[in-house]
């Protein structure tokens, strides 16, 4: 029953609007063909009031522009889904043509539309009193600008604390941003607030009325263009000391003048215009005036928009992001402008807004990159600071905001209700909700991605940072630099399969069977590959037995080097001489670890047999200790050199053997060191090294004989005698 009832009044509203409609036509008609409505006669008795009444309505123009929309709704058939083919596209082109050709046709008509809108005007302010208007508008614009400038009286102490404030870190940085951006746009909001009570006190002529309100609310647009400009580029330096940290998008003075001009200009033509074109229809003029209008209009903003791209000033930095050379991507820049225009002016505004949004895009995701990034890099550097998590949380945030705001604008451009297209179950709407679902949670792993990445990095970075050798936090920085760049490939295979299958199954395509022949593909492969499975696994083995890490110095068979990186399968060991070995980890077998706690160093040193042997062991000894207390080598020493007694006696001389604990690696240095020291002080005291020699012992005749066998020995084969 409700429902009748309300099919019952639609119905009835709808008739009403017809025979209204019906009505208007009929009464255009007879003027168009030459009647008008009879002059009567003297004494010949004037029209119902319910008449004159409706006379007056349609000499309304906002009631004559309210027909016309009407007219024009009930007159077009409902839109129907086009098919791509030949004569979709000839019937389009030739729409295109009939708009165009109308467009043409009711511009002769412009200067009679402008003189019946301005009479309309003309009649309303002489029944109300230019001096009367002319009190009312400076009414408004005393109440509008007298606040704000007392608003901007009383907060010079604001200015003044924003203007000097210190700024040390990013967080004083944005805070400061913050407090200029609140400033400006309460000093819009006190400026529209006091406008709007000089409208709501004062009695305004109906037309005026409309036209104050509209230009009102495009100059509360233009001033918070203007705000938002300065915020961004900070054009001025008279405001503000050392602007250049205000700025959110980097840029030059000279950079931030010029834009923030062509900016405000723009956006201040774009909304006057289209103020205008409003106060259009306001005023009754045809709908193809209006769009005639908004087309010149246009133009207006393409030579503009050419102007700015043509004079634009050089970026600072030389080097350019493609290969056109400035000239040439100018000229592509402006063919682009020409191009959006025309399109605008043949109606097809689909593909004007998808043109739009696609040169649009990716200069804001590329903005809002570079403005992030400025925002937090240090005071104290010009160089561009480590990416840190906050920043890729801000910046992959805000591309995908833009990213999902483009969208549902072009859906709103294009028509499409999203909730009533995924209501739908066709072929193509699967597909699209399966490519929205695919690109939303492609979006969600990037973001996963790049988090998890910044973070690791981060935190290599730090361990890259050198700590004392054998200490607690040297051993975390090493098992950090082993285990993260390992996790870090694990958990992008990870990231990429899941979201992966989660996209496939979006689009409609059953995992199940991928999951399951990817399994038997893997028992297939580990049949196959049974020497990559094997180095995987000993990999894996190796590092939770933290066998070695990087920085370390191993040796495995004849492979010995340093740990310079892993892989899933091998390890690099870079030799002390350069050479780099890349060993699997099934290879590897037993690792001898030299880069552990402590090392034990022997040597051996060669005497004479008459050496006082207490006095040798008490000078090593104190070269040992002389040398633990050295701050050079203190740290390295775990215990000092010292003699451990007589190893050997030899054909020629008695054998020392002396022994230290150092860290690793540093045995070979300090080793080098003990040799200078006790060489120098054996010296001093009168101890001398043993070395082999040949003595030669006889009496008599029998010297010469066999002197003259050793010569016979040394002698080499052959010589002449």
């Amino acid at each position: 029953m409700d429902d009748r009832i309300v099919r019952a009044k639609h119905l009835s509203s709808g008739r009403r609007g017809a025979v209204l409609i019906a009505l208007a036509c009929f009464i255009n008609l007879l003027a168009a063909a030459g009647f008008s409505a009879p002059v009567r006669a003297a004494g010949e008795p004037a029209p119902p009031p319910q008449v004159q009444e409706f006379i007056k309505l349609l000499e309304d123009p906002a009631v004559r522009s309210w027909l016309d929309q009407a007219k024009n709704t009930q007159a077009a058939p409902a839109p129907e889904p086009e098919v791509m083919n030949a004569t979709a596209m000839a019937s389009r082109l030739e729409g295109v043509r009939q708009h165009l050709r109308a467009v043409a046709a009711a511009l002769p008509f412009l200067p009679q539309e402008l003189q019946r809108a301005s009479g309309l005007l003309l009649q309303e302010l002489n029944e109300r009193g230019l001096f009367s208007v002319v009190i009312l508008i400076a009414g408004f614009v005393a109440l509008g600008f007298g606040s704000e400038w007392v608003f901007w009286h009383y907060t010079a102490g604001t200015r003044a604390w924003i203007r000097h404030h210190s700024m040390q870190t990013s967080l004083d940085r944005a805070r400061m941003i913050g407090m200029r951006l609140v400033y400006g746009l309460a000093l819009v909001m006190i400026f529209a607030l006091g406008s709007v009570g000089a409208f709501l006190i004062f009695e305004w002529p109906p037309l005026l009325r409309q036209v104050v309100v509209v230009y009102l609310l495009a100059i509360v647009i233009v001033r918070l263009a203007i705000v938002l400009s300065r915020v961004i580029l900070v054009p001025d330096r008279q405001q503000l000391d050392q602007p250049e940290r205000y700025r959110i998008v980097p840029a030059g003075m000279q950079q931030a003048r010029y834009w923030h001009r062509r900016l405000t200009l723009f956006v201040g033509y774009f909304t006057f215009g289209w103020a205008t074109v409003d106060l259009l229809r306001v005023f009754g003029f045809p709908p193809n005036l209006r769009a005639a209008a908004a087309y010149a209009l246009g133009l207006g903003l393409l030579i503009i928009a050419l102007e700015a791209i043509w004079r634009r000033p050089a970026p600072s930095h030389a080097q350019t992001h493609h290969g056109l050379g400035r000239r040439g991507f100018s000229i592509l820049l402006s063919a682009y402008g020409i191009a959006l225009w025309l399109l605008w002016v043949a109606g097809l505004t689909r593909l004007f807004w998808l043109a739009v949004v696609a040169m649009a895009l990716p200069k804001a995701m590329a903005l809002g990159q570079s403005a992030i990034s400025h925002l937090l890099r240090p005071f104290d550097t010009e160089e561009a600071p480590r990416r840190g998590v906050w920043e890729v949380v801000v910046e992959r945030g805000l591309r995908t905001v833009l990213i999902i705001a483009a969208a549902l604008f072009l859906a709103d451009v294009w028509g499409i209700d999203l909730v009533e297209f995924t209501s739908r179950d066709t072929l193509a709407t699967r597909l699209v909700r399966g490519a929205l679902t695919s690109v939303v949670v492609l979006l969600l792993a990037d973001f996963v991605w790049q988090v998890v990445k910044v973070a690791v990095d981060a935190r290599l970075a730090d361990a890259a940072v050198t700590a004392e050798p054998q200490t607690e936090a040297a051993v975390r920085q090493a098992r950090l630099r082993t285990l993260l760049p390992i996790f870090r490939n694990i958990l992008f295979v990870v990231i990429l399969v899941i979201a992966g299958l989660t996209a496939l199954s979006a689009l409609g395509v059953e995992i199940g069977p991928l999951i399951a022949g990817a399994g038997v593909l893997g028992v297939a492969v580990g049949f196959g590959a049974q020497t990559l499975v094997k180095d995987v696994i000993s990999g894996v083995f190796y590092l939770l037995d933290d066998a070695f890490r990087v920085g370390e110095y191993i040796q495995s068979g004849s492979y010995k080097g340093t740990v310079e990186s892993f892989s899933l399968r091998s390890v690099k060991l870079r030799h002390h001489r350069g050479p780099i070995y890349t060993v699997p980890f099934g290879q590897l077998g037993a690792v001898q670890n030299m880069s552990r706690d402590w090392v034990i160093d022997k040597f051996e040193i060669n005497l004479t047999y008459d050496t006082d042997l207490e006095k040798a062991r008490k000078l090593i000894k104190s070269i040992g200790q002389d040398m633990a207390a050295d701050p050079e080598f203190a740290r390295n020493i775990l215990e000092p050199m010292k003699m451990q007694g007589v190893e050997q006696f030899g054909d020629f001389a008695i054998k020392l053997r002396c022994k230290m604990t150092t860290r690793p690696g540093e045995q070979f240095v300090i080793r080098r060191k003990a040799y200078a020291r006790i060489k120098q002080a054996f010296e001093e005291n009168g101890i001398k090294f043993a070395v082999p020699t040949v003595q030669v012992a006889g009496g008599g005749d029998a010297a010469p004989a066999i002197a003259h066998e050793g010569l016979q020995l040394v002698k080499p084969a052959g010589a002449a005698e």
